[in-house]
């Protein structure tokens, strides 16, 4: 029999775009999509230096994970990879602006991740800033600087922030990438891990083979 292969999964702007920008437009009193940007970290670009300790503390009061968009076709996509593949959440929940109250976050993330993906086994959680000290067979990621070389397939997920990386600079690191729109990520991740795997159920819903 076939060993399952494993991935490894990031959350932010890959399942959901938490409820960040939420609470930058609630902050400034603005009304920026998530379109509006191109760079990763939000914060720098629309935040007022002056006002980035005030904007924290703000933040601090807040579950980003209470009602987060998840991007389209999402949940049900990663439903049917955990029929084939071993997932395993990896994920960062370190503000990198405020290093001493992202605990929080560990919580509040997990919480969603339990709720949201119930058919997801917790204990392949994986909260952490060095993403490279984890191996797998695959990785999917909106950030290129967070794929490691060392995993045979990297996706990079389509993301606000990526979409100006050449397709050059992808076939040169052996990248794949899910498309230009996050609208349509999942779809195109879809495509590249389940094109193939097609299977037939019983009445139960149990695998009964798959079909090559």
């Amino acid at each position: 029999m076939e060993r399952q292969k494993d991935i490894l999964l990031d959350v932010d702007e890959v399942i959901c775009f938490s409820g960040f920008l939420e609470a930058v437009n609630a902050f400034l009193g603005t009304n920026y999509n998530i379109d509006d940007f191109d760079t990763y970290y939000i914060d720098e670009v629309a935040i007022p230096k002056e006002q980035f300790a005030e904007f924290n503390d703000f933040l601090n009061r807040r579950n980003r994970y209470e009602n987060p968009s998840i991007l389209p076709n999402a949940i049900a996509t990663i439903k049917e990879l955990n029929e084939f593949y071993n997932v395993y959440i990896c994920s960062s929940c370190i503000n990198p602006f405020d290093k001493e109250s992202s605990g929080k976050l560990f919580i509040d993330k997990f919480h969603f991740l339990i709720n949201t993906f119930p058919f997801l086994n917790p204990d392949h959680f994986i909260f952490t800033g060095a993403k490279h000290l984890f191996k797998a067979d695959i990785q999917i990621d909106d950030r290129l600087q967070n794929l490691d070389n060392d995993i045979p397939t990297r996706i990079l997920f389509p993301s606000y922030h990526n979409r100006n990386i050449p397709d050059s600079e992808l076939a040169s690191q052996g990248v794949l990438r899910a498309g230009y729109d996050w609208r349509s990520g999942w779809d195109e991740v879809k495509k590249i891990l389940l094109a193939e795997k097609e299977y037939s159920k019983d009445e139960k819903g149990y695998c009964l083979q798959k079909k090559m």
